[in-house]
């Protein structure tokens, strides 16, 4: 992740009419969140999630890179910081990370500085890209460095001094859809917003209800929940 800002702003503008997708990713965040914690939002984009997060009452901060998102975030009068470096030791109870761990170089230690920030127990929940195989035009074009299998996340995360709660996959149809998408879709990475809109609203609840039996075989995404070691 670098300085000079997130290349796939565009594509996250197109991610807000994934009015399904976010609504589950709000209610996965919000089910280990409690009322008058701080939570903090590593990697807050354009506050698709610390908006309703703060809509609904929790204490959400941001931490954002990028120059122009950062201001954006602090438009919407959320707090908000650079850097995990602002954030002081053992400050947070919960920290939560949506689709950012596959933007930065060294993982693990930005794991690690998470954790420095967080209380003894305090929660960790991790959202990322799954399977290598599932590496694709798009994923080039938003900056990913890679794509995680669910025993990649939970080893990283326990060496970065957590315990795994859980670890599963997300959106079993969706792995289907982007292998389809590696082999037939853009070379531009481009996101269709007619077909997200479609898959959002048809595909994506039948996935949703599928993934009770693939959670641990297969999806588009792993989400993981972790305690910090005391």
């Amino acid at each position: 992740m670098s300085d000079a800002g997130y290349t796939g702003s565009e594509n996250l503008e197109v991610m807000r009419e994934a009015v399904n997708y976010n609504r589950m990713l709000i209610e996965l965040v919000q089910a280990h969140a409690r009322q008058g914690e701080r939570v903090l939002d590593f990697g807050a984009g354009v506050g698709t999630f610390a908006l309703p997060m703060r809509r609904d009452g929790y204490a959400v901060e941001c931490v954002e890179l990028d120059d122009a998102q950062r201001s954006a975030l602090a438009a919407h009068g959320l707090p908000v910081h650079r850097a995990l470096a602002d954030i002081g030791d053992q400050s947070v109870d919960y920290v939560y990370t949506l689709n950012v761990l596959e933007h930065i170089d060294d993982d693990i230690g930005v794991l690690r500085d998470i954790g420095r920030t967080l209380r003894a127990h305090g929660t960790l929940l991790v959202y990322v890209p799954a399977f290598p195989v599932l590496f694709t035009s798009m994923d080039l074009r938003v900056g990913h460095l890679r794509r995680y299998t669910r025993r990649d996340l939970r080893d990283k995360v326990a060496a970065a001094g957590f315990d795994v709660i859980a670890a599963e996959y997300v959106d079993s149809l969706g792995f289907l859809a982007t292998l389809v998408y590696r082999f037939a879709g853009p070379d531009t990475g481009s996101i269709d917003r007619g077909a997200l809109r479609a898959y959002d609203r048809y595909v994506f609840p039948v996935s949703r209800g599928l993934d009770r039996a693939f959670k641990r075989i297969m999806g588009k995404n792993v989400l993981l929940v972790a305690r910090k070691r005391s």
